[in-house]
């Protein structure tokens, strides 16, 4: 293929890799809201783990500054090992670099803090020193101020990053809603996590599918009384 880009991602061609999702990295991002943050990153892991993507989670000085991943990350992925190290580049440990080969997947989706440091040398080197693609995921990764995160996107798409959002990778990957070994995982990431659409989602079970699961439950519901 003359341009790899215009495979789209799957499954099979696809590994990911988490960039110090971190409290104190995150007290340090001003482009996204955090909870917003912290939301579309689990999402992004359930959706990996939904569709069996190789995943690396690497962490920056933990104990003496960075603090510890996100739980709930980590309670996506309870049995992976965690990779520290003291570089900001990620690219410079080779830990990382020896989990990115040993997963044998040249497409690399990518979300870290910060996007304007971890991502954007990450990112750079990956591409230059070990011939990967890369692809930026922007709503589950945050810099220190908009500018900061939208000029290093900037910056990183005129080297050849591709820029892509956690809901676009997980439907990217799901592609056709006949696979049905990974349909209902997909629905449940979309209704806790995707907002609006997640609402949608529920209404059209409740509302049109009639589904009894997603309604009540056992709560009672008492019908109207008109006011006196």
């Amino acid at each position: 293929m003359s341009n790899p880009k215009l495979e789209v991602l799957t499954p099979h061609n696809s590994q990911l890799i988490f960039i110090d999702h971190q409290p104190q990295m995150a007290f340090g991002v001003q482009s996204i809201d955090r909870q917003v943050l912290k939301n579309n990153t689990v999402a992004l892991a359930k959706a990996a783990k939904a569709f069996n993507i190789p995943t690396t989670i690497t962490t920056v000085e933990t104990e003496a500054f960075s603090g510890h991943t996100y739980p709930e990350l980590l309670d996506v992925f309870p049995e992976k090992d965690i990779l520290e190290r003291s570089s900001m580049n990620s690219w410079d440990d080779q830990k990382v670099r020896d989990a990115l080969k040993a997963n044998g997947k040249k497409k690399v989706i990518v979300a870290g803090l910060w996007t304007e440091v971890c991502n954007t040398t990450f990112a750079l080197c990956a591409m230059l020193e070990g011939d990967y693609e890369i692809y930026m995921v922007a709503d589950a990764s945050g810099g220190t101020s908009k500018e900061a995160h939208d000029y290093a996107m900037q910056r990183m798409i005129q080297a050849g990053v591709v820029p892509v959002t956690w809901q676009q990778v997980l439907l990217e990957w799901q592609r056709d809603w006949a696979h049905r070994e990974t349909y209902d995982a997909v629905m449940a990431i979309v209704r806790e996590h995707s907002g609006a659409y997640g609402m949608g989602v529920d209404y059209a079970y409740t509302m049109v599918h009639k589904a009894p699961e997603r309604t009540q439950g056992s709560h009672k519901v008492l019908a109207a009384v008109p006011a006196k």
